[in-house]
């Protein structure tokens, strides 16, 4: 990126200053993307909030040594999996715009942000008042259960949408949601090191978040969540929708 992010910027104007060129040179690639959702990890305890990074492994062919959010595609057991608590109304019915043909979406994609950060990183976001599951979708559901909780989504914040741009080989329709710190249960060691996903984990403050090896998206999306946190961080607020229409990139809300 070779711009700076303030206050007074345009975030859509960034992002065509800094792909929409690039993307008309590319051929067609007839991608269609795919859902996906991410978990942002807030530490509010002091004057200035944390968010929790990862460095993806430089050995990667997707996006090798950049710092991004926990998260990945939903699965199936992502709408089977009990949880504990319910999402906020306001973030259920603007998740539920998505796909309102699909009543299971809302939670799929809250769950699906808590297992792949659970996978990715060894944090189990949950609440143990519950017990732990009886059952549990086979795979990283049943691993997590094992850990004696139920996934906590009664404090899920929708903060915003990205969806990648065609001509891509890799396409994703992304949620980035967001949870405080303390709904973390526990953490499990060794999901983070040189042969998994993530190699390293930083709780960096937002302020300096920019300085890290960043996707420009996640760079724009860090700079909407220092926006609502200003905004008193509420479940009611709109979340933006960044996806590229016929003249280049367009920000609504949701």
């Amino acid at each position: 990126m070779t711009r700076t992010i303030d206050s007074n910027t345009d975030l859509t104007t960034v992002l065509n200053e800094e792909i929409w060129a690039r993307l008309q040179r590319q051929p067609p690639t007839g991608v269609k993307p795919r859902l996906a959702s991410t978990l942002m990890l807030l530490d509010r305890g002091e004057p200035e909030p944390k968010v929790l990074m990862g460095r993806r492994n430089p050995a990667s062919k997707f996006m090798p040594g950049k710092f991004v959010f926990p998260g990945g595609r939903i699965e199936p057991g992502d709408r089977k999996m009990n949880a504990a608590g319910a999402l906020p109304l306001p973030v259920e019915e603007r998740l539920a715009r998505i796909d309102p043909k699909s009543h299971s979406l809302p939670r799929a994609l809250a769950l699906g942000a808590i297992r792949e950060t659970f996978e990715e990183t060894g944090i189990v976001l949950g609440a143990a008042d519950m017990g732990a599951p009886e059952t549990a979708p086979a795979g990283e559901w049943q691993k997590f259960a094992a850990q004696g909780f139920y996934p906590l989504i009664d404090n899920i914040h929708f903060i915003a949408r990205a969806t990648t741009p065609p001509r891509q080989s890799r396409r994703f329709d992304t949620i980035f949601l967001a949870a405080d710190v303390s709904d973390i249960a526990t953490t499990i060691e060794g999901a983070v090191g040189p042969d998994r996903e993530l190699v390293e984990l930083v709780w960096v403050p937002l302020s300096q978040a920019h300085a890290l090896e960043l996707p420009l998206i996640t760079s724009v999306v860090l700079y909407e969540l220092d926006r609502r946190i200003a905004a008193g961080m509420g479940h009611y607020l709109p979340a933006p929708w960044y996806r590229v229409g016929p003249k280049g990139w367009i920000r609504t809300e949701i």
